[in-house]
């Protein structure tokens, strides 16, 4: 520890020149205030001021202490277990009770020396280590992310890690390794010999179909060391009804094939489909012979039709971008073939109708009876009186035959649904369309959406808006010539994204079904994964269709044997949630309930849980990316029964050395408390005597 002053010394001695000038000067002329003794006491209280004055004087100098504290801090060795199920089917139960007494015996080896962290991995990085084997994914590269973020600051020395090298998620663990700039031993598990073994890779399906279409779903199917053999591949409905089965020869030992097959739609809802393969003998294991997939069969798509009053290239755009999105279906209609009621549609898109020559009074009415949401595209052959009686969205007082060049702005006051601001950047560059002549005026209830651009004057005429009338949701685009739009979007962008999002996002605002249930439940997604927690979320509305959550609300989920699981819905700020967490894997259904004003509401659903089985794809052990790990770190590749040479190996590495960390601390003295209290028991002392020996 040491005494430091930020003046030169000659100031201390300074300090006591003051100090003993202050107590002469009060104590040489009260020489005689004591009588005989006055010198002797003059002298003892002159000593007390003299050391008071001389501190305080020595505490204007802001001395500051510092001190050196030194720490000695071992190496950290983190010790890294594989804790996934491909360990389990790699070794026989003997091999993985050995190996977890060697990993024991390790830890505690090195915990002699070192600081020990020790860690399973497998779908996520965790303490301490484990050896159940249960993990449905490997992710090596976490181990390094992991030990990077925790501990790239500290005397990290050496990552020993344990494991098969077979991994199927994450990055590649050595560029994730070679962040951490130590050495890494690993300790190679698992056998690298081919096995006998068919296994059914991959399967390739669209997540939905719609109910009586037919989806492809494709199988990539491999096999070792089995050339000779055959087998069929199998598909079942679950409940067990075969739908397909496909014989196949395997004619080499490393066989690889890919087949597609088509299966139909036949029920609405998640479905559920067993792909197997048919063992053959002397496989090492059968599990990777199957895989479920589920597909979520919708009962029907959206039915668009577009009813035009002539052909036009805007009707192969509208019918291309439209037919894109796997949720509608399109139709290009006109009014004198017109097969069926256009009431029965989804939405109609009334392109330049009605018109001089098709009035379709008698479609207006079916569409306005079953409130089936429409939209105007008016031309330059909409017969515009009788389009401003078919709606109150926009009215146009044109000039027969006399048209305008119009571009369109995204009107600044929209906010019903958020586009892309790439969307409100791009439309004023893109192609004027033909829009009538005349004033343009958008009603009361209309929300417009773009604004013209004539020229280069930008109007307030509404070009794009839509509203509801009488329960019925209506637009009006007051132009035509949009496929235009559309390609000169590709040919600046080698692509149709922002056409497709704009015209998207209006066309699923105009369609989607208006929902008045007061209490609704759903499941965040219809499938998960059997290591995914199950979130489920319930809405209550009151008269207004306002929502609240003042009634608690129930949710039971059932399974597909009977098996009941109750829980109570926790309040969120205006709605309801519940984390049912982990469950496993098959096919459930819900249903919440709850009370709101004397009524009993109810509402459900269903979800499924599928299983995970990325660990039975890959059995063979990858001994050579442990190899490379190692090598490239500056360590060393070990088998299980040399896991006790890993201790030597540290011990002999020079550069896994304790690190010594010295902590210079420095305090000013005028904060320590015993400056203070010395100070008042001088002063006090002095004032005592004074008063004992007389001097007042």
């Amino acid at each position: 520890m040491n005494l430091l002053i930020g003046y030169p010394t000659w100031f201390i001695g300074l300090c006591v020149l003051v100090g003993l000038a202050y107590a002469m000067g009060l104590y040489y002329r009260e020489r005689s205030s004591f009588g005989e003794s006055s010198t002797k006491y003059n002298s003892i209280l002159g000593g007390l001021r003299w050391a008071t004055v001389t501190i305080i004087c020595l505490l204007l100098l802001d001395p500051v202490m510092r001190a050196t504290q030194t720490e000695q801090r071992q190496p950290i060795v983190v010790l890294a277990q594989d804790n996934s199920e491909s360990i389990r089917a790699g070794m026989s139960e003997e091999a993985r009770t050995q190996l977890a007494a060697n990993m024991s015996a390790l830890e505690k080896k090195l915990s002699e020396k070192y600081d020990v962290k020790s860690y399973s991995f497998g779908d996520q990085v965790r303490t301490p280590l484990s050896f159940d084997f249960a993990d449905k994914i490997t992710d090596i590269s976490s181990v390094f992310e992991e030990m990077y973020d925790v501990y790239s600051n500290q005397n990290l020395s050496a990552v020993i890690i344990a494991s098969d090298g077979i991994f199927n998620q994450g990055n590649s663990p050595i560029y994730s390794a070679a962040k951490l700039n130590v050495p890494v031993f690993a300790i190679a598990l698992g056998d690298t010999v081919p096995k006998k073994d068919l296994i059914l890779k991959k399967t390739y399906n669209n997540q939905i179909a719609y109910l009586g279409d037919k989806f492809s779903v494709q199988v990539d199917i491999a096999a070792v060391n089995c050339s000779g053999n055959a087998s069929k591949l199998v598909i079942r409905r679950a409940g067990g009804s075969t739908i397909l089965e496909k014989p196949f020869t395997i004619d080499k030992d490393d066989f690889f094939r890919t087949e597609e097959v088509f299966l139909e739609a036949t029920q609405a809802g998640v479905q559920k489909f067993n792909v197997s393969l048919v063992s053959i003998n002397g496989e090492v294991t059968t599990v990777n012979n199957s895989k479920d997939i589920y597909i979520e069969v919708l009962d029907s798509r959206q039915r668009i039709l577009i009813l035009a009053e002539s052909p036009h290239p805007d009707l192969g755009t509208l019918k291309r971008m439209i037919a894109e999105n796997k949720n509608y279906q399109a139709e290009i209609q006109y009014p004198e073939t017109l097969k069926e009621s256009a009431a029965k549609y989804d939405f109609v898109i009334l392109h330049q109708l009605p018109s001089v020559r098709n009035n379709i009074a008698p479609v207006l009415s079916a569409l306005e009876e079953k409130k089936v949401p429409h939209m105007f595209i008016v031309g330059t052959q909409t017969l515009l009186p009788n389009f401003n009686q078919a709606q109150d969205i926009m009215a146009i007082n044109g000039r027969a035959g006399q048209t305008n060049d119009v571009s369109g702005l995204l009107s600044p006051t929209f906010t019903t649904y958020t586009l892309d601001k790439k969307v409100g950047e791009g439309l004023p560059k893109f192609p004027p369309l033909v829009s009538p002549f005349g004033d343009f005026t958008a009603r009361a209830n209309a929300t417009v959406i773009l604004t013209q651009k004539i020229g280069t004057v930008d109007s307030k005429y509404p070009l794009l808006a839509f509203g509801e009338q009488r329960g019925v949701k209506k637009a009006v685009l007051a132009a035509e010539g949009i496929w235009k739009w559309r390609v000169f979007d590709y040919m600046q962008n080698q692509n149709f994204e922002l056409f497709d999002e704009f015209f998207n996002k209006l066309l699923v605002y105009m369609s989607a079904k208006d929902d008045k249930r007061k209490f609704r439940a759903f499941a965040s997604n219809t499938l998960y994964r059997e290591n995914e927690k199950i979130m489920l979320d319930a809405e209550l509305y009151n008269a207004n269709y306002e929502r609240v959550n003042e009634p608690d609300a129930t949710v039971e989920i059932v399974d597909g044997a009977g098996k009941k699981f109750p829980f109570t819905f926790i309040k969120t700020a205006n709605a309801y949630t519940i984390n049912a967490g982990l469950l496993p894997v098959g096919d459930y259904k819900f249903e919440a309930k709850t009370n709101y004003s004397g009524e009993k509401l109810v509402a459900g659903g269903a979800f499924s849980v599928q299983a995970i089985q990325l660990e039975v794809f890959e059995t063979t052990a990858d001994h050579r990316l442990l190899a490379a790990l190692s090598i490239k770190n500056g360590g060393a590749l070990v088998f299980q029964n040399e896991i006790e040479k890993i201790a030597e190996m540290i011990a002999n590495n020079n550069a896994i050395k304790p690190i010594i960390y010295e902590t210079v601390t420095t305090r000013s003295l005028i904060h320590l408390k015993w400056i203070f209290f010395l100070l008042f028991a001088l002063l006090s002392t002095e004032w005592f005597l004074r008063r004992y020996w007389g001097s007042y």
